[in-house]
């Protein structure tokens, strides 16, 4: 009986031991981050020096040269690019939405802007009466008669219910996205769709959209809620008020690009591999803040405190920039397509893209036994306010090397004013809280430490 006791006891002491070990290190990780961290400053060089970096663009090549010597600056081992052709759409001039009033007697300019993969309009624009709807689903109930010859304008609101905001968009989101395809079988000219936001305002979110080849194209653009709602309410007393849509947009043939990836060597396995990374690319009307600067910067801070604190992981940890997830997600795919042509050994992977926010913790898309293992480190890391382990979802830039039984891990900051900046011109470095990205930046860091001492 005193041998059982006895072993207990030293287990007891063993794991209080190594959990002591492991908290001072996280302590040290923050401290780190905290006060000599570098995401703020590279954040501002990346949003201000060069500003939105949609695929394709100038802008985008720039940050992959900043990126390259960023993450040596960081004291990567080594940095190398991955070839990737990416989508070229261009916004062109600046977009001009009107409401006219029965008659012409009134003329009211409203917010408006392309979104991502639109085809333009007609040189003279395109004129005809609006017929709104509140989502998919109610065209078919609408039907042809009604909407033939008319601007569809897309009314579903995100659900405000919601407490986390990405729920609410994932719901909403489908009109933006295939609106324009839908709207296109009933005989629609073009669609306006309400902005994907909880807030109120004057700022129309861009995005993402996309046709099926089977089908016409017709043009799409996203208006802000504040003249949604306007709009709304007019149509209810001017059933014959027209919409007036001017677009110069346009997809030009593919352009070569890259992703970026910084490396820190492993002291044991090389050739074994934690990568955390964020998209380079963004839409080009705001300089992409929080969308997503935020996850590139705190990646590479996952290097740069790594090797300034002069830890030694025992696999590789790689930093990556991904290229083109706004338009396209080739990026992610091409990562995907080398780690499985080298038969290159994941432990998990990391993703930041959902803003600088102050962080909350982790969500996951691996097996069971390891979001299990994830969860048992909760106790480390709640009192960096990192609680919430119980969700679903890694990011789309790592979502390819699930196929390869890759665990996918994301970090979940606060949402809850991710998407009064997401997609818009306000998506600024002001935006930002230093801070709350240094606290995200770190706990990525914390994690993956963790992971790297203990495995999955």
């Amino acid at each position: 009986m005193r041998t059982k006791i006895t072993i207990v006891l030293l287990a007891l002491l063993t794991n209080a031991s190594f959990a002591q070990t492991d908290s001072a290190m996280i302590k040290k990780i923050f401290n780190e981050a905290l006060s000599n961290g570098k995401s703020y400053s590279n954040l501002d060089y990346l949003t201000n020096k060069i500003g939105g970096r949609l695929s394709g663009s100038p802008q985008a090549q720039q940050a992959v040269d900043w990126a390259f010597k960023a993450m040596k600056e960081a004291g990567a081992d080594t940095v190398f690019l991955q070839e990737c052709m990416v989508p070229h759409w261009v916004r062109g001039e600046k977009e001009v939405g009107k409401v006219i009033s029965t008659g012409g007697k009134g003329v009211k300019d409203v917010p408006i802007c392309a979104l991502g993969g639109s085809i333009g309009t007609p040189a003279e624009g395109i004129t005809a009466q609006v017929i709104e709807v509140n989502g998919i689903e109610e065209l078919e109930k609408i039907g042809k008669e009604k909407i033939q010859g008319k601007i569809v304008f897309f009314n579903q609101p995100m659900d405000p219910t919601f407490i986390k905001t990405f729920n609410a968009y994932g719901k909403a989101v489908k009109q933006r996205w295939g609106g324009a395809s839908e709207a296109v079988k009933f005989g629609a000219l073009a669609v306006v769709v309400r902005s994907m936001t909880l807030t109120q305002d004057d700022n129309p979110h861009t995005g993402s959209m996309g046709y099926k080849d089977s089908l016409n194209k017709i043009p799409a653009c996203a208006i802000s809620t504040n003249a949604a709602n306007w709009l709304s309410t007019y149509l209810k007393t001017d059933k014959e008020l027209k919409f007036y849509l001017k677009m110069t947009c346009q997809t030009l043939p593919d352009e070569k690009s890259y992703n970026v990836v910084g490396e820190i060597w492993g002291a044991e396995k090389k050739n074994e591999y934690i990568v955390v990374g964020g998209h380079l690319d963004s839409w080009d009307t705001g300089k992409g803040a929080h969308d997503d600067g935020a996850g590139v910067v705190q990646s590479i801070e996952v290097l740069r405190i790594f090797k300034a604190m002069g830890i030694k992981p025992k696999c590789s940890i790689r930093a990556v920039a991904f290229m083109n997830e706004e338009n396209g997600g080739r990026g992610g795919d091409k990562y995907a397509e080398m780690a499985l042509l080298k038969k290159e050994k994941h432990i998990a992977a990391m993703e930041s893209d959902a803003g600088g926010f102050t962080p909350r913790g982790f969500s996951s898309d691996a097996k069971p036994e390891i979001k299990a293992k994830l969860k048992k480190w909760k106790p480390l890391l709640e009192p960096y306010g990192l609680y919430d382990f119980d969700g679903d979802g890694g990011g789309a830039d790592i979502g390819p090397l699930e196929k390869q039984g890759v665990p996918l891990i994301g970090l979940s900051p606060d949402s809850q004013r991710y998407f009064d900046y997401h997609h818009t011109p306000i998506d600024v470095l002001d935006a930002v809280n230093k801070r709350e990205l240094e606290m995200g930046a770190a706990s990525m860091a914390a994690l993956i430490w963790l992971i790297s001492v203990y495995g999955l």
